[in-house]
């Protein structure tokens, strides 16, 4: 039988681990497993696991957490917000979780587009707060040898 948090195989030096707080564990099982589609983990009172597509994403219970940091850095011509965290995903899948979040009624901080199109690194890119004010970036690359190109 398979465990409910199974997700993609990804070899195990290429997966991380990321703690982040949250003001509600409630909030962010509904947005990181119901909104992302991450199955849940292992859990506890003041925190839980999820499988952020075969990474782990540790939600921290931080009730006096406040609203996210005003602080942006402009990149062809979006207010990107810092810090942010995110995955790279394949352009479908990209899509599809897109398409995903605009369903679950999340709205985005930048809306899912093109940047640097028609140069190097172009790429599809949305980003999005969760409901405890960690901003998220997803992005993908049609030609995934353009990640780290110049």
């Amino acid at each position: 039988m398979t465990s409910p948090a199974a997700a993609p195989s990804i070899a195990l030096e290429h997966r991380f681990h990321l703690a982040i707080a949250v003001h509600s564990l409630e909030a962010a099982r509904a947005f990181y497993g119901g909104a992302l589609g991450c199955p849940e983990g292992r859990s506890a009172e003041h925190w839980v696991d999820f499988n952020l597509h075969g990474h782990q994403l540790v939600a921290h219970l931080d009730p006096d957490r406040k609203a996210h940091v005003a602080l942006t850095n402009a990149v062809d011509g979006d207010a990107v917000p810092v810090p942010h965290f995110g995955l790279l995903l394949r352009p479908d899948a990209w899509q599809e979780l897109a398409e995903q979040i605009t369903a679950a009624g999340y709205e985005f901080v930048i809306e899912p587009h093109v940047r640097f199109e028609g140069e190097v690194g172009e790429q599809h890119t949305m980003f999005l707060y969760d409901p405890s004010g960690n901003a998220l970036e997803f992005k993908a690359f049609a030609d995934d040898s353009q990640v780290f190109a110049r």
